[in-house]
Parts: C-alpha cells; sequence; structure tokens
C-alpha cells in the first residue's frame, strides 16, 4: 500500500443555519455513519473542479465553491491515508437529490455533534462547534 495521501474534499452547504449532511449506505466502507458531501480528488483536478463534480454525481446540484474552511488528514485502519479539504458552498444550483445515499439532512450546526459522524471529520465538527470555524 503507498503512503501518499489521497487528496479528498468535503462540501458544506450552509442554509439558514443548517448544513447538508449525508449518510453513507449499508454496503461499503463505513455504512450509516454521517459525512459531509464530496470524494476524492483525480488526476488532472483542482480541489475545486473536483468538488463541484462529485456534489453534481451524489446530489444534483452546481456548486459555487467558496473558501476552504478547514484541512486535516487522516487514516482509517488497512486504508490508504488522505488528506481531506473542507470547502465552503454558499450556493448551488438547482435541487438537492439524494442520488447516492442511505439519507441526506439539512441538520442545525449545533446538532452536528449528536450525529455518528466518520472519525476523518471529528476534529472540524469540534471547530464549529467551538466557533474555530465560521460557516458565513
Amino acid at each position: 500500500m503507498s503512503d501518499a495521501l489521497v487528496q479528498v474534499t468535503a462540501g458544506v452547504i450552509v442554509r439558514d443555519r443548517t448544513v447538508l449532511v449525508c449518510q453513507r449506505p449499508a454496503h461499503g466502507h463505513h455504512p450509516g455513519k454521517w459525512e459531509f458531501p464530496g470524494g476524492k480528488v483525480e488526476r488532472g483536478e483542482t480541489l475545486e473542479q473536483a468538488l463541484r463534480r462529485e456534489l453534481w454525481e451524489e446530489l444534483g446540484i452546481e456548486a459555487t465553491v467558496g473558501r476552504v474552511l478547514w484541512e486535516t488528514s487522516h487514516q482509517y485502519p488497512q486504508r490508504q491515508p488522505f488528506a481531506l479539504s473542507f470547502l465552503l458552498i454558499p450556493s448551488y444550483a438547482g435541487t438537492v437529490v439524494n442520488r447516492c445515499f442511505a439519507a441526506v439532512r439539512w441538520v442545525p450546526t449545533t446538532s452536528l455533534p449528536t450525529l455518528d459522524f466518520l472519525e476523518g471529520d471529528f476534529e472540524f465538527i469540534e471547530q464549529i462547534r467551538t466557533g474555530g470555524v465560521q460557516l458565513e
């Protein structure tokens, strides 16, 4: 297994003090865990291009990608390490359609710590909770 970091993006879509979160399906890695939509950056893509593509594939929206909110890295057991960039999505065109998740939900930012998120997202959730990251 290569130790090269895989680049991953996550879109933080904000609406009226809520954020859009997605629950992973029962099949695949980390079933039932909550996450922010997004995915791996493919060869030749920027973070912004990858996130726009992923949000189209997963949710059917054309996103406006804003600033980087938080960056971290993580590694799950028997998996390749990854660098994760959370980017603000201040607006989008289209209607959110769940194309691949068990559930998609708008959640108040204050409720984020109550959901069973992926470990790689814990630090970011804590930064939102403590005010270290502003979602505006």
